[in-house]
């Protein structure tokens, strides 16, 4: 017996490699080859094609395909039929599956429903991908990107809040979570306290609050 689960209307192939906790839903298809994390969840029409690597809790809604060349790494949220790609220039009539482009999202990322990210790009830890935009380059970790084509538009703490203004010390405050925020002196935000690769305290992994009710 597997220690993940399966709908029964859900394809896997012989040869794919699922971690323990992890939930694979209807008319979803894992194929030989895919490895996940444990404690993933798989939502309906959702696709993980061979080669692809995805880490631990990450959460891929509804109508998502996950191509080759895509690595995921922990706690990353694929937002509902967003869109990722392989090949910049595809034609049918040309072969281009030795040519895929790797795409990389790293821990904590967020990609908003129908985003859609153009291969051969990585986004930062944190990033937060806004609905609907078009990704064509590198996000930095915790970087706010919207539109069409994307453009960077602040910065988002780990708890997914906007960073307004940085107090007189230069530090930006979450205001879920407390924790400060600044940038280095190569210009990349920083989380003060807590390593970026750190997991959050049981105490600060729950929602507790809209996120509106943290703009009044």
């Amino acid at each position: 017996m597997s220690d993940y689960f399966q709908h029964e209307t859900a394809v896997i192939d012989e040869g794919a490699q699922i971690g323990a906790g992890t939930k694979i839903w209807h008319f979803a298809h894992i194929c030989a080859g895919a490895v996940i994390g444990e404690r993933c969840i798989f939502g309906q029409n959702t696709m993980v094609a061979p080669g692809v690597t995805i880490g631990n809790n990450v959460k891929a809604q509804n109508n998502v395909a996950i191509y080759t060349g895509t690595t995921i790494e922990d706690d990353v949220f694929l937002g509902p039929s967003c869109v990722l790609t392989n090949v910049t220039n595809p034609r049918s009539q040309i072969n281009r599956r030795n040519l895929y482009e790797p795409t990389r999202i790293r821990r904590g990322a967020t990609i908003g429903a129908n985003a859609t990210l153009v291969c051969g790009i990585t986004l930062g830890r944190y990033a937060f991908i806004a609905a609907g935009a078009v990704v064509t380059k590198d996000v930095p970790d915790y970087g706010l990107v919207t539109g069409v084509p994307s453009r960077h538009q602040g910065w988002m703490s780990r708890h997914g809040h906007l960073l307004g203004k940085a107090d007189d010390a230069g530090d930006f405050i979450c205001p879920e979570s407390g924790f400060r925020y600044r940038l280095n002196e190569e210009g990349a935000l920083r989380c003060l306290d807590l390593d970026e690769d750190a997991p959050l305290p049981p105490d600060l992994s729950e929602g507790r609050k809209s996120y509106d009710d943290f703009k009044s």
